[in-house]
């Protein structure tokens, strides 16, 4: 399971000209699923977010975490986290797990992190979608469970 965070002042998910999910401060997550991923690697990825010290603190240093700042997270699908281009130049996908499998991984994953107290905003699962945020810092982590 691979997710890009990016730390963000505000962001937005629309589908066909409708917004369907916006959150202030906080983090958008690009979500990524294979075909081994269990809800094993998603309540890690899911605690390792919540806790990721990332927001600064009144000194300047990244020492607050999403939690600790009362942030929200807008989680976007997105199964071209497992493109590869080794070969040629069209990207394979064959890592990506199939909708049937990354849906409920997916739906599970914010669910975990919603049971830790944050708010959760999504996209919709398999739509094409327009991600809109302000990138904060920036600062952007790739995180990976397990790790490559």
């Amino acid at each position: 399971m691979r997710v890009v965070v990016q730390r963000c002042k505000q962001a937005r998910v629309t589908v066909d000209g409708d917004t369907i999910g916006s959150i202030g401060a906080g983090l958008v997550l690009l979500v990524g699923i294979t075909h081994e991923d269990t809800e094993d690697n998603a309540a890690y990825l899911a605690d390792k977010i919540a806790g990721l010290r990332i927001f600064e603190d009144p000194e300047g240093k990244m020492n607050l975490s999403l939690t600790d700042i009362g942030g929200s997270v807008l989680s976007v699908s997105q199964f071209t986290l497992y493109g590869d281009c080794r070969k040629g130049k069209r990207p394979s996908f064959i890592e990506a797990a199939r909708p049937e499998k990354a849906l409920p991984l997916y739906e599970k994953f914010n669910q975990m992190l919603e049971e830790k107290g944050i708010s959760v905003e999504t996209g919709r699962f398999g739509a094409d979608m327009d991600v809109e945020l302000v990138n904060w810092g920036p600062v952007t982590i790739m995180l990976e469970h397990p790790y490559a």
